[in-house]
């Protein structure tokens, strides 16, 4: 199945940064994060069960948006649409600036992701891995970026499965002060393989 990638110039009417268009299913956006607008639907996503790994179960409104003017601090936050409706969200941050960066050696071109899918309603097949066929399109578009690192919590056996499936490594567990968590690296290299597998 062939995709169609674009970078719109400067989509003024909605700050769209990046387009997926895949034959069969629709198309996929990523635009920055609207504080106003997308709080709610965040705080929706978070204080179900379904989101526990998130660490934000319990939080108000404003516990919400306090955390994400924080993330914002050292991360780029990216709200996913899939023919026009709102349907994950993105975290881009340096490893270097988050505390993972003290628990391994940290390269130049390494980029660290987090990733919250939208509750599902009518599920539809292999969904969220097409999102995440557009997360790493989206990262590696950047020739900066050489490798993304991700620490999912040890527990979270779904994620880890999606993981492997994008060519991520496992590298170690983690003993982080908040979790223990999976150590996993892709390269550019390792999710192109991926891909003529999957």
């Amino acid at each position: 199945m062939n995709s169609i990638l674009t970078h719109p110039e400067n989509d003024v009417a909605n700050d769209v940064v990046f387009v997926k268009s895949i034959p069969g299913l629709g198309v996929f956006e990523l635009r920055p994060l609207d504080m106003e607008l997308d709080i709610p639907i965040i705080h929706n996503w978070v204080n179900r069960d379904y989101a526990v790994y998130w660490e934000m179960n319990g939080f108000s409104i404003e516990e919400v948006k306090n955390t994400y003017y924080n993330i914002q601090e050292k991360a780029q936050v990216y709200m996913g649409k899939f023919n026009n409706n709102v349907a994950f969200l993105l975290e881009c941050y340096n490893p270097q600036d988050d505390i993972v960066g003290k628990y391994y050696q940290a390269e130049k071109g390494d980029r660290g992701m987090h990733i919250l899918v939208a509750p599902s309603e009518k599920p539809i097949p292999n969904f969220t891995w097409n999102i995440f066929t557009v997360i790493l399109d989206f990262i590696f578009s950047d020739a900066k970026n050489q490798r993304i690192v991700v620490e999912p919590d040890a527990r979270n056996h779904k994620i880890h499965l999606l993981n492997k499936r994008a060519g991520f490594v496992f590298q170690r567990v983690l003993d982080l002060p908040h979790k223990k968590a999976h150590l996993e690296f892709c390269t550019r290299e390792d999710y192109y393989k991926a891909l003529q597998l999957a």
